[in-house]
């Protein structure tokens, strides 16, 4: 019998777009990138109160790896009481553009996407 062939692109080299696809469209990424640019230099309690519903360990583990991944910068002032500041940087901004099209794109197809639910909902249903 013969084996199957098997496609010698590893799957990151077949979608090119697949690690920023993680970086970016991760869980809380967004709303908090699209926040600091927006808003620009915000404090952790502002930010997440722009942010809405995260909860304060979760907004932690993103402004990390934000940080990590040079998105976001963490600006720790030494003072009484410690006052630490995030802000979007450079590299976080160049995303920008990727925000503005997908804003577009939501604002001219979403009720396309809508109605298309709502009609493969609707043949889902028994009829009677």
């Amino acid at each position: 019998m013969a084996q199957p062939l098997r496609d010698p692109t590893p799957p990151a080299q077949a979608c090119p777009i697949a690690p920023v696809v993680d970086i970016v469209f991760s869980r809380w990424t967004t709303p908090t990138l699209w926040t600091l640019n927006e808003y620009g230099r915000l404090r952790f309690v502002e930010l997440q109160r722009r942010i809405g519903a995260i909860s304060p360990k979760v907004l932690t583990q993103r402004l990390r790896q934000l940080e990590r991944d040079g998105l976001v910068r963490r600006t720790y002032h030494p003072e009484v009481p410690p006052r630490v500041e995030y802000e979007i940087t450079e590299l976080g901004r160049s995303l920008a553009p990727l925000f503005a099209s997908l804003s577009h794109w939501a604002t001219d197809h979403l009720p396309e996407v809508e109605r298309a639910r709502r009609e493969y909902d609707d043949a889902a249903r028994p009829r009677a």
